[in-house]
């Protein structure tokens, strides 16, 4: 059994030891001058005037997961659409619920503000 398994556990021994390979040979022949200007993160080639460790407003995050939510469930309409002619009134129907109750997501969603950027 294991004779199965060996061209797979050969292979990720090979992945791990090009891998320590190649840090060991970046440690050994790269570069050895830092500085200030070497260190300092690249953004579009601009100085950076804060800190990236800054804070965000938690309705940034709410906003993205709804967005990730909305934005998976939709996928589900690709799918459906594409045989929408072989499920006749039943895929209509039942496209119909699964639309409305992410109408009605969204809909809380608005009422409880968190769409809101305020």
């Amino acid at each position: 059994m294991l004779s199965d398994y060996a061209p797979i556990l050969f292979f990720f021994g090979i992945c791990a030891a090009f891998a320590v390979f190649a840090q060991l040979l970046n440690a050994v022949l790269g570069p050895k001058r830092p500085s200030p200007t070497k260190d300092l993160p690249y953004e579009s080639g601009m100085v950076p005037r804060e800190s990236a460790r800054r804070r965000f407003s938690v309705s940034f995050y709410v906003t993205a997961m709804l967005f990730i939510i909305f934005d998976v469930e939709s996928i589900f309409l690709f799918p459906w659409a594409t045989i929408v002619r072989q499920l006749k009134v039943f895929g209509i129907v039942e496209m119909g619920v699964f639309i409305a109750t992410l109408l009605v997501g969204l809909l809380y969603v608005w009422r409880k503000g968190a769409l809101r950027w305020d």
